[in-house]
Formats: structure tokens, sequence, C-alpha cells
């Protein structure tokens, strides 16, 4: 099965992502590429960007690349493990974000994110860890999940 585009993928976005405006620019298998715009409500009190918003982005696009792949076989994703580390700022502009693939395991992959700025400098880099399950069966009686 092939991966949607990423195109098809931002109109699936909902929740969290839409909010905070997760932008998917690219993904396969093994590298996914996002965006993020900066605006107001994700700068921290002294005007860069949050924290939170980093790590986000970094479950979030490493879970989607992982839960894409996964699914056909009755499994999901989900994030077990994330650290960030913080190297340099952003305050305008756009955060760009880099995942690649490290590891494709039974039950978890790991990914590298490296997030830039629009001048391309290093600014923070992820350590995501995504845990593999199967697809549980769905409790009687209860709402069927929302796509």
């Amino acid at each position: 099965m092939s991966l949607p585009d990423a195109a098809r993928i931002n109109e699936m976005l909902q929740g969290f992502d839409r909010l905070y405006g997760l932008e998917l620019v690219e993904m396969t298998g093994e590298q996914v590429r996002a965006r993020v715009g900066v605006r107001d409500e994700l700068r921290q009190p002294f005007g860069l960007v949050h924290g939170g918003v980093y790590s986000s982005i970094a479950e979030s696009i490493t879970s989607l690349a992982t839960g894409m792949a996964v699914l056909t076989d009755g499994n999901v994703s989900m994030g077990l493990s994330n650290s960030t580390s913080f190297l340099r700022p952003i305050t305008e502009g756009t955060v760009h974000a880099h995942a690649t693939r490290l590891h494709r395991g039974r039950t978890t992959w790991v990914w590298d994110v490296r997030f830039s700025d629009d001048d391309d400098r290093l600014c923070a880099v992820t350590r995501m860890t995504i845990a593999v399950r199967p697809l549980a069966a769905p409790v009687a009686g209860s709402p069927a999940p929302s796509a």
C-alpha cells in the first residue's frame, strides 16, 4: 500500500495538530518533512517558540508516518518517548522539521527529528520512539473512533 501524499494527509489533520498549525510537506516510510508558521499563540512569554511546539511536531509527524506504515498489518502507533534538546531559539518565520527513521522494529520505531529556522540553522533536535501495538477490537457498545 502506498502512503497518501502530504496534501491529502494535511486535509485529514484534526484536533491539536490543526490548532497549532502543522503542515506536512513530504512523507515517506523513511522520512517526514513538515512546518509550522510562528505566531503569537505559539510563543512563550520571552518571545521564543514554546518548547512544547517542537515536541508536538516531532510526536505528530513520527506517529503519523509510523502509523501509515503499520496500519495495513492491523497495528497502531503512539508516542513512547520524546526527548528534545533546544539549541537556538526561533522567534519568527517558520519552524521546519525533518524526521529521519533510524530503526523499524516489530514493536518500536525510532526517529531523529531536526528542527531549523528559515535560514536553515539547526535549532532543536528530538529523539522520538514510537510504540507499535495491535489495533484493539472495539468494545461492544463503545462509540466508533472518529476519522
